[in-house]
């Protein structure tokens, strides 16, 4: 288990604050924020690349934080693959068993295994600069796994792979986490990455951790303003509460809970948000008349903006169903949403 204690760490301009976490043994944990926020800083002062200026970081109950990094037993892989460019790919594999003795009878189990569940033997003379993204990206795994480390570290490893690539290396992480017993913290930007590989993970914003918890949690259920907005609940408005309502200009809305603030935000993803022309029944507690007020392209799905009164709700629909619906600016419009798809905080 990997647990850090009040961690503190002081760069020119920029360091971690009282950093709180606990990752359980075997774990794939995932790290999230905007760039700056201190995600790759925190990696290099857990793998000892970088001093801690004060609390404990605990692994395997033994306090590691004044430890060398070859005594930590935590192997890290950035995003630029950091390869040796003149040795081989079969030469960066096994690089780090110059500073850990293996059993030359493991050595050989290790390799094997690696070179077919990352499929990397026939490429195992070759120099990096012959290697695309993706077989840079797996022969880097490779070089960290290697050593057998306890956990693994890894900065964005999909983030320079084209989409074949990026889906090829992560479908190879699930299957290395799976087969082995290695602890996985991944920092990422891409909620895709996050959503398919990890069970938790962490936000982190100027150099804090703004929420810990289940994949659920976050994008669900966010502790505050920040983490909402961060996790794309494009709906996040400032609200007073009575009783069960949550009163918004003037609207009130159908919380089904009594929350314990009189006054907060409710959060509403914008695929909750059922949009349609015509009034219709439903188990909807929410219905509201607006008028569509913009309509923006989002790839896969279009984002449609309905204004009601002084309120403007975010929807998202399927291509589809914008033809379907004639949907366009200016055009009346009725927004639906249950109550449980409504967080308040």
């Amino acid at each position: 288990m990997i647990k850090t204690e009040n961690l503190s760490v002081n760069l020119p301009g920029f360091g971690l604050h009282d950093i709180n976490l606990s990752i359980e043994e075997g774990e794939f944990f995932v790290l999230m924020g905007p760039t700056g926020a201190g995600k790759t800083v925190l990696l290099e002062a857990m793998a000892g690349l970088i001093p801690v200026k004060s609390g404990r970081m605990i692994i395997g109950g033994k306090d590691i934080a004044k430890l060398p990094p070859e005594k930590r037993g935590i192997s890290i892989v950035y995003q630029d693959y950091a390869l040796f460019p003149h040795l081989t790919v079969m030469e960066n594999i096994k690089y780090g068993l110059h500073f850990h003795r293996v059993d030359k009878s493991e050595e050989d189990k290790r390799l094997n295994r690696l070179l077919h569940e990352l499929d990397l033997a026939h490429l195992e003379k070759r120099l990096p600069e012959n290697l695309s993204g993706g077989e840079l990206q797996r022969v880097a795994l490779a070089r960290a796994l290697m050593v057998n480390p306890g956990i693994l570290l890894l900065d964005e490893p999909l983030s320079a792979l084209d989409p074949r690539f990026r889906e090829e290396i992560r479908s190879g992480l699930k299957r290395l986490h799976q087969s082995s017993r290695v602890t996985f913290l991944m920092v990422t930007h891409d909620f895709a990455d996050a959503l398919s590989l990890a069970g938790r993970a962490a936000v982190m914003n100027n150099g804090r951790i703004e929420q810990t918890g289940s994949m659920e949690d976050i994008f669900q259920r966010p502790d505050s303003k920040f983490v909402a907005d961060f996790v794309g609940m494009k709906n996040l408005l400032p609200a007073k509460f009575d009783g069960t309502k949550a009163i918004i200009d003037d609207l009130e809305i159908e919380l089904g809970r009594t929350p314990v603030n009189s006054h907060g935000y409710i959060a509403i993803r914008p695929e909750d948000i059922v949009l349609s022309k015509d009034a219709f029944a439903s188990s909807m507690r929410n219905s509201f008349r607006g008028t569509v007020s913009g309509i923006f392209d989002r790839g896969f799905y279009y984002e449609v903006h309905v204004r009601t009164g002084e309120t403007t709700f975010k929807s998202l629909i399927t291509k589809k169903s914008l033809f379907e619906l004639e949907i366009q600016e200016g055009i009346e419009a009725f927004i639906s949403f249950k109550s449980t798809a409504i967080h308040n905080f």
